[in-house]
């Protein structure tokens, strides 16, 4: 049976989900909108639809693995119309074929065109009439609006698979941004935030270069987002004149800057373009210019030949960075990639152990941050709400330096901003009062 035509023979119930970065999150938001723009519905559950899309990722084995998982529960809710997309799909299509429900594959390539190629439209159809963003129905519905504007990467990390996933770097234009933007305050978004593969190298590719602080200065004069918030940013894309931007008080006070290792010897066996002096450099004058900043970072355990002299160094350098809160992965060898091919790949039970322990001093320095804002009144978007019996309505929610955020109120307030008194610490986060509540 001819899928399109079945695709086409009525209004369709669509369930969309993704595995992975904010990228991917940016990317399904965009599937939602132009299944919309055609006149099917998204809905919540597996259960409710006739076809299921499935953003895959494959940075690590466990997102590898989280992706065909996915897939697989799709299938076991009775749907078998499923097409998978995204980096592990691109990699292993044949494997992502023979999932049960899998009716087509669609690599990274073709991603932008999916919903047209599978409706049989042109892509000029979706230019026609900008739709309004809403949020995913569901689990996930969000306050905050993922606009993709690069993709993929020219940087040549030897542990990294997504510049073969995802290919070369290439930028979406301003024009075609800023119309994305808007349709995304037009639906109610508080809170924009800029995603891609290589965020930083944004507008190198263009004829007439430009830099991603023209984008972000162009957002910020041309639209009234209440937030903008930019992920993650690698540090060598950076210097000090770039953070004059948080002047505006609409940019989020919070950098995530991917480190990777605090050990020289093994940031240049990653082939990562900075070393422990300029990233501390870097960080220093990022606090200097932007007030209460913060400041969160990536860190890989276990990298092949890292040493305990060497993990040493990054538990050192770490502890002096005093960071927000930061994310440890343990390496996770990708094929293809070059240091999957390299000696000394390190035990399990090595590698497990050093992980927790970064995870504990992560946790302790993200806690004397937190600490930092008690007694403090900050602006908080509310992203979750949910109604208790004794005590009205729980909510929780960001301030703009990321801080997590758990307050009452007698009424909901799901994408609304308000003023907190932060009152107390809590396991991840703060606890808050309302003001006016």
């Amino acid at each position: 049976m001819n899928l399109l035509l079945v695709s086409l023979t009525g209004s369709m119930k669509v369930f969309l989900d993704t595995v992975g970065c904010r990228l991917n999150q940016a990317e399904i938001e965009a599937i939602a909108r132009q299944f919309r723009a055609a006149g099917h519905e998204i809905v919540a559950t597996a259960a409710e639809a006739n076809l299921a899309v499935i953003n895959t990722c494959t940075v690590t084995s466990e997102a590898a693995s989280d992706s065909r998982g996915k897939i697989r529960q799709v299938a076991r809710a009775g749907l078998d119309r499923i097409i998978a997309t995204g980096c592990w799909a691109t990699l292993e299509p044949g494997q992502a074929a023979q999932l049960p429900g899998v009716v087509r594959v669609v690599p990274n390539q073709q991603k932008d065109t999916l919903v047209p190629d599978f409706l049989n439209l042109p892509p000029s159809f979706f230019d026609l009439e900008p739709i309004a963003r809403t949020p995913l129905p569901g689990l996930r519905a969000r306050t905050r609006a993922f606009i993709k504007v690069q993709d993929g990467c020219d940087n040549a990390c030897t542990f990294c698979i997504t510049t073969v996933a995802r290919g070369a770097s290439r930028s979406r234009p301003l024009e075609e941004i800023l119309q994305d933007v808007q349709a995304a305050l037009d639906g109610g978004v508080q809170e924009i935030v800029l995603t891609g593969v290589h965020l930083g190298a944004w507008g190198r590719d263009f004829t007439s270069p430009q830099r991603l602080a023209d984008l972000v200065a162009a957002l910020l004069a041309r639209t009234s987002i209440p937030r903008l918030r930019l992920s993650s940013l690698e540090p060598w894309d950076l210097d000090s004149a770039f953070f004059d931007l948080w002047q505006d008080p609409r940019l989020c006070r919070h950098l995530h800057l991917p480190l990777q290792s605090g050990s020289r010897s093994v940031l240049r066996r990653m082939a990562r373009r900075t070393t422990p002096e300029a990233f501390a450099a870097l960080v220093d004058s990022a606090r200097q210019r932007i007030p209460d900043v913060a400041v969160t970072t990536d860190v890989i355990v276990g990298f092949p030949g890292e040493t305990e002299a060497e993990f040493e160094e990054t538990v050192s350098f770490v502890r002096d960075l005093n960071f927000a809160g930061g994310h440890v992965f343990a390496y996770s060898a990708r094929p293809g990639t070059p240091a999957a091919r390299m000696k000394n790949q390190l035990r399990g039970e090595v590698v497990r152990e050093r992980s927790a322990r970064l995870r504990q001093l992560f946790a302790e320095s993200a806690a004397i941050y937190r600490r930092r804002f008690v007694g403090q009144k900050l602006l908080v978007l509310w992203e979750t709400v949910a109604q208790l019996s004794d005590a009205g309505w729980k909510m929780e929610g960001l301030t703009d330096n990321y801080l997590r955020v758990s307050a009452y109120s007698p009424e909901p307030r799901w994408n609304k901003v308000d003023s907190v008194l932060l009152t107390a610490l809590e396991e991840d986060g703060l606890l808050g009062t309302v003001e006016g509540k």
